[in-house]
C-alpha cells in the first residue's frame, strides 16, 4: 500500500487544472508575481478538491428515486483512480472522514451546538473504528485498543450530542428538570 503519488502534480498543474473548471483562486500579484508556487499545493488541492465536490453534489442531487445510481457512478470512476489496494483505499476514507469531522466542528466556534457536536463525534467514530481495523489487521494489539476506546468516547459524544438536541427542542427534560424531579 503506497499513500505517495507516483507523478504527484505540481502547484501549476493543479491551478491549470482549477482554470480548466473556471474556478482558479485570485493570486495576489504582489506576493505570487510568478503564478502559484509549490507551497501553494495543498491549499490549491483543496480549492479543487472543493470544486469536484461541488459538481458532484450538483450531479448527484439525492431528491428523486432512482438518483443512488448517480452516486454509484461517481464511485467507479473513485474506484478506477484508487484501483484494488485496500489498504490505500481504506486510507483515503480516513483522511477524507478527518477533513469532514474538522469541517463539521466550525474550528472557529468555542462550543457546538448539539447536533453538529454529535455529527462530529459520529464522523470520528468512523474514523476510530477504521482505524481500529487497520491496527488489528497489522497486529498492533495496543494500536487498536487505542483506537477502539477513542471509537467508545466518540459514541458517547453521539448519544449526549442527540439527547442534548432533544432537550433542546423538549422531547427530554434537561439537566435542571431531572434535578427537580
Amino acid at each position: 500500500m503506497s499513500i505517495s503519488s507516483e507523478r504527484p502534480a505540481s502547484a501549476e498543474q493543479i491551478y491549470a487544472a482549477l482554470a480548466a473548471l473556471a474556478a482558479e483562486p485570485v493570486a495576489d500579484p504582489e506576493k505570487r508575481p510568478r503564478g502559484p508556487q509549490e507551497e501553494d499545493r495543498l491549499q490549491l488541492l483543496g480549492s479543487l478538491l472543493a470544486k469536484i465536490e461541488l459538481e458532484i453534489t450538483a450531479a448527484t442531487r439525492l431528491t428523486e428515486e432512482g438518483e443512488i445510481e448517480d452516486v454509484l457512478q461517481t464511485l467507479l470512476g473513485w474506484e478506477e483512480q484508487v484501483g484494488a489496494d485496500a489498504g490505500l483505499a481504506l486510507n483515503v476514507l480516513t483522511n477524507r472522514l478527518q477533513r469532514t469531522a474538522v469541517q463539521v466542528s466550525e474550528p472557529e466556534a468555542e462550543e457546538l451546538p448539539p447536533g453538529r457536536e454529535a455529527a462530529f463525534a459520529a464522523v470520528m467514530t468512523a474514523v476510530y473504528a477504521l482505524g481500529a481495523q487497520l491496527h488489528a489487521e497489522r497486529g498492533d494489539t495496543e494500536g487498536t485498543r487505542s483506537a477502539l476506546s477513542g471509537a467508545e468516547e466518540a459514541l458517547i459524544d453521539i448519544l449526549q450530542g442527540i439527547h442534548d438536541l432533544r432537550v433542546a427542542i423538549g422531547d427530554a427534560p434537561g439537566p435542571e428538570t431531572e434535578a427537580d424531579g
